[in-house]
């Protein structure tokens, strides 16, 4: 996705140049969110401002949600059918391939040394223990400051910012920092149900360091684990039917939300499971550069990053351990994994199983 929206903006459009476009994914990859969400929004921001940033992010979202929903009420009305019962216990195999893959690909990218492989495998025993993933990923960003104590950025020469300059760039996300503080007082004192669930997919997205399959591990344990919404086997229906919608995994939260509380809840979820990431990167585009090369913020969210190795390690146990496995199901979850390796789409993989699951499970 993030490739498809460089064209758009680079090349068809010419909104930004590439070596922009590059800083920003860079930049986005760096603070909390699904990657391709918040490398729209930062596209919408360079190009119209705040309120394109909003409207570019509102765009890229929107799809997403759409189908989803749909997907959620479809599935409410006939999970029980034989036919889907068949085709999502063959997708509960391909949901472990995915989440397999992703801690293969993220381990890949963030485990380069003993000291990356020990923070990773604490994190997991800690989650596999009961613990919190978000106690977890704090407690990896203030072990990375010592971990990696002799690590440290490259220098840039930093450009200071004016007061007036600075106070400028902040009102957008001030502004919309009250607007969704606001929103959330009115449903506390209206519908503690849902503010419940916006505050929960918030927190999540506050701490999703690394893309959107980061988000999978914290809004699993608390769920399924802390609340029990849902069990994880209907968990891991919705990261399937989140693979065959347009839009990055944290779509799940529209999911979630439409289980617990119909379309107030499928709004409500994805709305706060995406807006603290946007008011983020909004307040942070002007003084990235300072955070970039800061050797506390390049250290913790080192240590924050492979914690997320381990953390998909354990959840990817977790959904093995909630499949039962007969001999197809392993041959479908062998296959898919293989084919993920091969970077075959993400959305064929799951078609392809479903079909398949269809007619042999």
């Amino acid at each position: 996705m993030v490739a498809y929206i460089q064209d758009l903006a680079v090349r068809r459009k010419a909104w930004l140049s590439k070596a922009s476009f590059r800083n920003g994914v860079a930049m986005c990859q760096s603070i909390p969110g699904a990657t391709a969400m918040q490398a729209a929004a930062f596209v919408g921001l360079r190009a119209g401002g705040p309120w394109g940033a909003l409207a570019a992010y509102a765009g890229f979202g929107l799809p997403a949600f759409i189908f989803m929903f749909l997907l959620s009420l479809v599935y409410i009305r006939a999970s029980n059918l034989p036919a889907v019962i068949s085709t999502f216990t063959g997708l509960h195999v391909i949901v472990v391939a995915l989440v397999a893959n992703a801690t293969l690909s993220f381990s890949q990218t963030s485990v380069k040394s003993w000291r990356d492989l020990l923070l990773g495998a604490a994190a997991a025993a800690f989650l596999l223990a009961g613990g919190s993933p978000i106690a977890a990923i704090a407690l990896a960003a203030l072990a990375g400051l010592a971990l990696y104590a002799t690590e440290a950025p490259e220098p840039a020469a930093h450009h200071a910012l004016s007061g007036d300059h600075l106070l400028r760039q902040l009102r957008a996300p001030l502004i919309l920092l009250l607007i969704f503080g606001a929103a959330l007082s009115v449903l506390f004192l209206t519908n503690r149900q849902l503010f419940d669930l916006s505050a929960l997919m918030a927190k999540i997205d506050l701490f999703a360091f690394g893309g959107g399959y980061a988000s999978v591990p914290l809004m699993f344990h608390q769920v399924v684990d802390v609340r029990g919404w849902m069990t994880s086997k209907t968990f891991m229906d919705g990261i399937a039917l989140g693979q065959v919608t347009p839009g990055p995994i944290v779509i799940t939260a529209t999911f979630v939300g439409a289980l617990l509380a119909g379309l107030p809840g499928a709004v409500a979820g994805t709305i706060a499971v995406f807006t603290p990431s946007l008011i983020i990167l909004t307040a942070v585009v002007p003084t990235f550069d300072r955070f970039r090369h800061s050797a506390v913020f390049h250290r913790g969210l080192h240590g924050a990053l492979v914690s997320f190795v381990g953390l998909l390690l354990a959840v990817s146990i977790q959904f093995a351990l909630a499949v039962h496995w007969n001999l197809v199901e392993i041959l479908i979850g062998a296959a898919a994994f293989a084919a993920l390796r091969l970077k075959a789409d993400i959305l064929w993989v799951v078609l392809a199983g479903a079909a398949v699951s269809a007619l042999l499970l």
